[in-house]
């Protein structure tokens, strides 16, 4: 991959409708907090040390391997050395765009599906199927920041190859791989027990005590294991509960108590700060 990559751009949000593609190469990698967004993401990891947080799940990466990310799906690279380069390619895919790209016989989406028995987050291509994959995301990079006769054309038609070539090989089991490890039981029951009592009060001394923890330990084991604080982790896993009732038509005030805020006015400050903009302006954007 020859083409020039670009400076990392930390936002989190889509400026186009449709997908967008780019490409890093950093001697020095840049922290990257836990997070997430409301567009499918591909990931395709060229050269470094890289493990991935999904969701509770610490996925063990390759060069070479893909990982799909679904809308709304807590998640943060770890890359384990900070004497490789690290590089890869990152596709951001609108979602409403790509369910309006089918045919009788795929829906593009459906390697992102979490409820199709086959999904998986990692995928690991075979050596002969690699630099296909390779060469279409390379050439889309090149021709989605040209500016020669047609290269905005070009670069959607190897999308769509790329997108169906995915598909494909998502749908064969024989190519999902493990995972990786799991968390430590302790993290791990700390995290279920979060998304169970969204709704209830929580604090990392609450919780310490449940746990049968000092709060300094949880602490460390817990920002050391997801990479955010207890308290942090808990007012995203919030607000992701709070976008989601909002899309579904419930009034923000109900929505506020729903998922644990103890007034309107946190709610509306923490909602805000996350996204730029206030519940009702949420509802009605």
């Amino acid at each position: 991959m020859r083409e020039r990559s670009q400076s990392f751009d930390p936002r989190q949000t889509m400026h186009k409708d449709t997908f967008e593609i780019f490409h890093y190469r950093e001697p020095r990698p840049n922290t990257v907090e836990v997070h997430h967004h409301d567009f499918y993401e591909v990931y395709y990891l060229i050269r470094g040390e890289v493990e991935y947080w999904v969701d509770g799940r610490i996925i063990r990466m390759q060069a070479g391997d893909l990982l799909l990310i679904n809308p709304q799906e807590l998640h943060r690279p770890i890359v384990t050395s900070e004497t490789q380069v690290y590089e890869r390619i990152v596709l951001w895919i609108n979602k409403e765009y790509l369910e309006t790209l089918f045919s009788n016989r795929i829906n593009l989406s459906r390697c992102f599906d979490t409820k199709n028995p086959k999904h998986t987050h990692l995928i690991r291509p075979s050596y002969s199927e690699r630099p296909v994959l390779t060469a279409r995301l390379s050439e889309m990079v090149r021709e989605y920041y040209s500016r020669e006769l047609g290269s905005d054309l070009s670069a959607y038609g190897l999308f769509l190859q790329f997108m169906v070539q995915l598909n494909r090989i998502a749908q064969q089991e024989q190519n999902q791989p493990e995972e990786g490890q799991k968390l430590s039981s302790l993290v791990e029951n700390v995290l279920s027990y979060i998304s169970e009592h969204l709704a209830e009060p929580m604090t990392l001394e609450s919780l310490a005590v449940r746990f049968y923890v000092s709060k300094y330990y949880l602490s460390h084991a817990f920002s050391r294991e997801v990479g955010v604080s207890v308290y942090r982790y808990i007012l995203l896993r919030r607000l992701l509960m709070a976008r989601q009732l909002l899309t579904a038509g419930e009034n923000a005030g109900q929505v506020c108590r729903s998922c644990g805020f103890s007034d309107y006015t946190s709610f509306y400050r923490a909602f805000k700060s996350e996204y730029g903009i206030s519940p009702r302006e949420f509802i009605s954007g």
